[in-house]
């Protein structure tokens, strides 16, 4: 399969696609932009925004975790930290009562705190963990390529079945349960699926911007579209477009590939806010 995609970027004789490493960012980012455009969506439907930025402390702690434990590859501690923290958030949210920001609130701080404590435990530096912080698209193994892929796939198939019951969950969890529909697997299902894109994104795009990605498309999209599948539409080409740019400017640059994105996202919200408003 990486045969055939190099040979399509040959085709495209773009000078910085000449190096394998460049091949690999880009096809990272094709396959991001429809997962983040499509969960984006949800995120803000839901009202869900700093949930997503709490499951990227969590899978920090999982990191952290994970590289005390001597792992080669922290990041599956980070997947497996998050989706608990999911699963444990979902379960919190339906038993206590509280807001859900306030729930929010109480697992990022923990995580947050709890990530840190063990990364700086004996006196460690925090250096090492800078690459998640800040993200490194360029350092993406066909491997990962093809875990994001599958995951892309799992993701897409769940919204051609459920997209409408999950919007509806969303929307009105109240109207959602009348109508039979089970609101707290669909909240875990969406929870679990926000964990595994988030953590297996972090080393790419950068904690610090992550969030943003999850938040700017469907927000940006919002501001023009006329109907729910114009709403997805525009959110997931929306985060297409933010990626190849933020890839290519990046590469010229000499900067963070994660922030350029975010940025260029921030760019098309405030094009669409004013779209908006001339409409």
């Amino acid at each position: 399969m990486m045969r055939i995609w190099y040979g399509l970027c040959e085709l495209l004789q773009m000078p910085w696609l000449e190096m394998d490493f460049m091949k690999h960012a880009l096809l990272a980012v094709l396959l991001m932009g429809p997962l983040f455009g499509i969960l984006s969506t949800m995120v803000v439907t839901g009202k869900m925004s700093f949930f997503s930025d709490a499951l990227g402390h969590s899978g920090f702690t999982g990191i952290a975790v994970g590289v005390l434990c001597g792992s080669v590859f922290p990041v599956r501690w980070a997947v497996g930290f998050a989706v608990f923290f999911a699963v444990l958030f979902s379960f919190v949210k339906r038993r206590s009562g509280h807001a859900t920001e306030t729930v929010i609130g109480v697992f990022s701080s923990t995580a947050v705190a709890l990530g840190i404590f063990i990364a700086t435990m004996n006196g460690s530096s925090f250096t090492k963990f800078n690459r998640y912080l800040i993200g490194d698209i360029l350092s993406v193994t066909p491997g990962e390529l093809g875990l994001l892929a599958l995951v892309l796939a799992v993701v897409a198939v769940l919204w051609c079945f459920l997209s409408n019951r999950l919007v509806l969950t969303a929307i009105h969890p109240q109207l959602a349960s009348s109508r039979g529909i089970p609101v707290g697997t669909y909240e875990l299902i969406f929870t679990v699926l926000i964990a595994v894109v988030v953590t297996l994104s972090m080393s790419w795009v950068g904690l610090m911007v992550i969030n943003s990605l999850l938040v700017l498309p469907a927000a940006a999209a919002r501001n023009i579209a006329k109907d729910l599948r114009q709403y997805h539409l525009v959110s997931v080409l929306g985060a297409l477009g933010a990626g190849i740019l933020g890839l290519v400017t990046s590469y010229y640059l000499g900067s963070s590939t994660g922030a350029v994105i975010s940025l260029y996202l921030a760019l098309w919200f405030a094009v669409t806010l004013c779209l908006r408003k001339r409409g």
